[in-house]
């Protein structure tokens, strides 16, 4: 299980969370006068053997107790019963929202490996919790969940490699101008004795573009190749997005730096130019952050929905 897979999963989770609701409200009776255990075990364990990988299901009371056994794949496990499961997400989430949640991935008791817990409040007819239904699936058959769509996964192995691609060619790129800045010194015989204002200028131009595309190459390589996610309030194509922004913002801003020195020296008239760009490298600030903050709005309103 790699981080990939949490990131599959945090992006299809709308997609499991409104499966598991479906097969809740498909089997489960919801505000009857009559609900009892017995009433309500054997549809959970109906559901149970649908659900070929299930890893167990077990029933809650409004108050987080465990009234029945853990029914696993293979076997009852009766010490289960009894147990409190108020400070679990899978309780007072569906207590707290009063709908269908499912936990984030967590290792399993059962099997040790991450799983997630899809649980669902059962009302009474006067609208009061009385049960929570509680079902633990593998992280990944809820993977396979999410991606019930061949063709979703085919394009998705596709982008993958594809962004792999792209990012070594740019790597390449970036490797070839870091040789040429370089180069740039021995060729123009750049050193403290022959010091040409525009030769220094033309290999920091090099060096610059090379340093802010191996970002970008390292950043699609990292992101949507490896699957690491290092900011946690931005998700998806989004954290490519603003690495390539930031990329821009400074590699522009060491530009303008560079031409303000220059057209001190050699021609100050053009200052004015330099400005500009600085001007420019504001609006892309303001821009980034504005973006940014939408982005965080957005992903907050998605984790909850």
């Amino acid at each position: 299980m790699v981080a990939s897979d949490i990131q599959n999963f945090s992006e299809g989770r709308t997609k499991v969370r409104a499966y598991f609701c479906y097969l809740f409200s498909k089997n489960i009776p919801n505000r009857l006068p009559s609900l009892s255990t017995e009433m309500i075990v054997p549809l959970l364990l109906k559901i149970k053997a649908d659900l070929q990988n299930c890893e167990g299901v077990y029933l809650l009371d409004h108050r987080g107790v465990q009234i029945t056994p853990t029914f696993a794949k293979h076997k009852e496990i009766d010490d289960d019963k009894g147990k409190i499961r108020a400070d679990r997400a899978y309780y007072y989430r569906a207590f707290r929202e009063e709908r269908c949640t499912i936990t984030d991935p967590y290792p399993s008791l059962i099997t040790q490996e991450l799983t997630v817990t899809a649980s669902q409040p059962i009302f009474d007819v006067n609208g009061e919790i009385k049960f929570v239904v509680c079902l633990d699936m593998p992280l990944e058959e809820v993977l396979k969940i999410a991606h019930l769509n061949k063709a979703d996964a085919f394009f998705s192995k596709f982008f993958k490699f594809s962004y792999a691609m792209f990012a070594f060619a740019l790597t390449a790129v970036a490797m070839f101008l870091f040789f040429n800045g370089v180069k740039s010194f021995f060729v123009e015989e750049i050193s403290g004795s022959n010091l040409m204002i525009g030769d220094m200028f033309k290999a920091t131009i090099l060096l610059t573009l090379s340093l802010a595309i191996f970002d970008l190459a390292k950043t699609l390589i990292e992101e949507e190749f490896l699957g690491r996610h290092k900011e946690q309030n931005i998700s998806g194509p989004h954290k490519t997005m603003v690495k390539f922004l930031g990329s821009i913002i400074i590699a522009l801003s060491i530009e303008a730096l560079m031409l303000v020195f220059k057209f001190a020296i050699t021609d100050p008239e053009k200052l004015i130019y330099a400005t500009y760009i600085i001007a420019g490298v504001a609006i892309l600030i303001i821009s980034l952050a504005i973006y940014i903050k939408f982005t965080k709005v957005r992903n907050s309103i998605d984790s909850d929905s």
